[in-house]
């Protein structure tokens, strides 16, 4: 993958809406079969034991122990034993959407890999399926939690590359974010953005949130808050320069909007920052 598409995945990712539907370990049965399924969710199979074959569209694969396997959503799927040994597997089914769109709709990447530490892998998998079947409010936060660091291991151990049918929709986006943040500095309008793209100014919404799961005008704020925040910390940029470059009104308006956003003002924001990157450095 190259920078400038690593760059697009980076931001779509801070957008990342991860749902854990179902999580267990099961010794699957002689029957163990289904053929032509195609789920609007994401599976993953942690496999401990056993035989079967998995077809996931054109592609059939006989995932062995030790292997932990993709199942893509929205992809035609089969699977069944070969043997009177069937699997004894993890398994999780879970959404991670980007906007109206599955993070794996975006990406093209091996559907299987072979785990080098078994072990944490497993331990993983433990955990995400007690937090699973634990009714505490906190565990629904630690499992998705525990399924990103799954995710995680899983796109840091295969190539990732973009699906050659998403590049076009990738470059207009990424012309699209190129405006936005060419023109932090001013008061820019929805038209402007739609022109930019060649849109009509009402689908141009749709497609934002569609695609970035919300509108333009608050993501046109959060990408203003990111660069105020990078000003702040590797600038010495006065306030109002700094409310100039992110296109706020006056140095008045830009605390405000900078307060209500992370909570600090903006002087406050710098001298913690700069403060504790001193010491980590120390």
């Amino acid at each position: 993958m190259n920078a400038q598409q690593s760059a697009f995945l980076a931001d779509l990712l801070q957008n990342l809406q991860i749902h854990v539907m179902d999580a267990h370990l099961t010794q699957c049965i002689e029957s163990w079969r289904l053929h032509n399924f195609t789920p609007a969710y994401n599976k993953l199979y942690w496999i401990l034991n056993g035989e079967g074959w998995i077809k996931i569209g054109d592609q059939e694969l006989h995932p062995r122990p030790g292997q932990l396997c993709l199942l893509p959503a929205h992809s035609q799927q089969s699977y069944s034993v070969t043997s009177n040994l069937p699997y004894f597997k993890y398994w999780c089914h879970f959404t991670a959407h980007i906007g109206s769109f599955d993070l794996f709709q975006w990406l093209d990447i091996p559907l299987y890999m072979k785990v080098s530490n078994a072990e944490q892998m497993t331990t993983w998998f433990k955990e995400l399926v007690a937090l699973f079947h634990d009714s505490a409010l906190t565990s629904r936060l630690r499992e998705k939690a525990i399924l990103l660091q799954i995710i995680s291991c899983y796109l840091e151990s295969v190539p990732v590359h973009m699906l050659q049918q998403r590049t076009e929709e990738m470059d207009r986006l990424d012309q699209l974010q190129r405006f936005i943040e060419h023109n932090l500095h001013k008061s820019i309008t929805v038209e402007q953005m739609a022109k930019s793209v060649h849109f009509h100014p009402n689908y141009l919404i749709k497609y934002f949130k569609k695609h970035f799961g919300m509108p333009p005008a608050k993501y046109m704020q959060r990408k203003r808050m990111d660069k105020a925040k990078f000003l702040l910390t590797t600038t010495s940029l006065s306030m109002k320069e700094v409310a100039e470059q992110t296109g706020f009104e006056n140095t008045n308006h830009f605390t405000k909007s900078f307060r209500k956003e992370t909570g600090f003002p903006p002087t406050e924001y710098r001298k913690n920052v700069r403060g504790s990157t001193s010491l980590s450095n120390t």
